[in-house]
């Protein structure tokens, strides 16, 4: 499914690649129970995700300080990860600099418009780290295979899509597209849990009802879409998530990987020393929230 000279197009976006000498090496990264292909532990899962968050907040510092533009899409089947991985990711990062955009249905002025323009005003400034949850990619998947676009749109998308994303690429973005891979089986389990599980009913739309009989006609678009938009500047990642914690650490460490970045020189902060108690207690009738636990 994945293109044999994805390595080599991914070179051009980890080119020059600078990492601190303290650093992980991100890129051979890997949770310690990784040959085992059995169950990770929440043990171990928490150890690997602490590690990959000080990283993380290390890309933020020098995003910041050197007003890199980052870009990265996460598009997947219903079910297949895609937002319990952008929660790892961005859980312990400033939300002014790791922005997530999930849009909604287009309204009838978007509709007019040319079709991806409705995106560029959520890419990137100097200093963000923007992610899409599902993205201009919809056109290919979703409105292709629901019969929201006509199939003549579908093939125009997929033809302007490089050279959209060879523009934006070319003005600094660092661009990373991610495609969540998830079996049959395990995409109903995950979609079942949902229906009686009161934090997750609003995950299950009318949308995802009437998709889930539709699996063959989204691997045609989704190989179609693979064929036409996996560019040296702009290539694919498929990430296998059958297993939640294993594709979260994996994504995470990736993304570390593909972004140049160093840490950032700051001096270690102490606490000053301070004097309480010199202003007498008022005697107000707060209203307290109630201790119920």
């Amino acid at each position: 499914m994945v293109k044999k000279d994805n390595d080599k197009k991914s070179s051009a976006q980890g080119k020059g690649r600078r990492r601190d000498a303290e650093a992980p090496d991100t890129a051979t990264m890997q949770p310690a129970e990784a040959a085992d292909t059995g169950k990770l532990s929440n043990k171990a899962y928490a150890r690997e995700l602490k590690k990959l968050h000080v990283e993380l907040v290390k890309l933020q510092q020098w995003v910041v300080a050197k007003g890199l533009k980052v870009c990265i899409l996460f598009e997947g089947r219903d079910g297949a990860g895609k937002g319990g991985t952008i929660k790892a990711i961005t859980e312990r990062v400033s939300p002014r600099v790791f922005r997530v955009v999930a849009l909604p249905a287009p309204t009838d002025r978007e509709k007019s418009q040319m079709y991806i323009q409705r995106y560029f005003g959520h890419l990137p400034a100097a200093g963000e780290v923007v992610i899409f949850d599902r993205s201009w990619y919809n056109r290919a998947g979703v409105e292709r295979v629901m019969g929201f676009c006509s199939e003549d749109q579908a093939r125009n998308f997929l033809k302007a899509a490089p050279m959209v994303e060879k523009a934006i690429v070319e003005s600094g973005v660092i661009l990373l597209k991610f495609w969540l891979e998830v079996s049959a089986e395990e995409q109903t389990r995950r979609l079942a849990a949902r229906i009686d599980d009161g934090r997750k009913t609003w995950k299950l739309s009318p949308m995802d009802l009437k998709s889930y009989d539709r699996w063959d006609d989204y691997t045609k678009a989704r190989d179609e879409m693979f064929a036409a938009t996996d560019v040296s500047w702009a290539p694919w990642f498929v990430a296998r998530s059958e297993d939640k914690k294993r594709v979260r650490l994996n994504v995470i460490s990736h993304i570390l990987s593909h972004v140049p970045y160093e840490a950032i020189e700051t001096k270690k902060v102490k606490l000053p020393k301070r004097k309480t108690g010199r202003i007498p207690t008022v005697d107000y009738p707060f209203h307290y929230v109630t201790e119920r636990f």
